[in-house]
């Protein structure tokens, strides 16, 4: 086998496994979505970092001492459909990178990340985000069961709120806050998160 230390050194159009994207050596970040190479963007912004470091610390304050954790990127996130049992990494074709999640389920946690869906998924959108790679992760984080998708607007200052419906395996949109509102995640009904405080400038 052929020591990739190149991203330039990878088939675009090949599908690769968890157990390939283990054996690469090079200092681009990349995802995998359904075996698909995903690059990607440059570092973020110092507008994504703000709102990532203080959803980090009202996430973390809350979840104090409880078994529910919260990790930031990069940490790895291993992805298959929610309806097949767990995945050698040879079978598993998707590793995100999720900006923040957090996994109530201490079974999920390996040295690598977590292997299976978090309960929580915040992503924090950029510029370089592009449409098609936010569908493929809606789809990706719910097929794979993820129960909560927080989508971070850091220019328009507003949050989408999904939550996967038990019944239909399908995303409702719940809530769509902007600006100043409280924003409160579904699987923690006491944490209230003060949009005013998150969209600092």
């Amino acid at each position: 086998m052929t020591m990739i230390t190149n991203f330039s050194q990878l088939d675009l159009s090949r599908r690769y496994s968890y157990a390939d994207y283990l054996t690469w050596k090079f200092d681009d970040a990349v995802e995998l979505i359904k075996g698909h190479i995903m690059l990607m963007s440059p570092a973020p912004n110092l507008k994504h970092q703000r709102i990532s470091r203080e959803l980090s610390q009202k996430i973390n304050q809350f979840l104090y001492k409880q078994k529910c954790e919260l990790f930031v990127a990069p940490f790895d996130v291993k992805l298959y459909d929610s309806r097949k049992s767990q995945l050698s990494d040879r079978e598993v074709y998707s590793v995100v990178q999720p900006d923040l999640c957090v996994i109530c389920d201490p079974e999920k946690l390996t040295e690598q990340g977590c292997n299976g869906a978090p309960d929580w998924i915040i992503e924090i959108l950029s510029k370089g985000n592009s449409k098609k790679e936010m569908r493929l992760k809606y789809e990706l984080y719910e097929e794979s069961g993820v129960t909560e998708y927080w989508l971070v607007y850091p220019y328009e200052q507003a949050v989408y709120q999904f939550v996967l419906n038990p019944e239909t395996a399908k995303y409702q949109l719940v809530a769509m806050y902007a600006e100043d509102e409280i924003a409160t995640p579904t699987l923690f009904p006491e944490l209230k998160i003060e949009l005013g405080d998150i969209f600092v400038e």
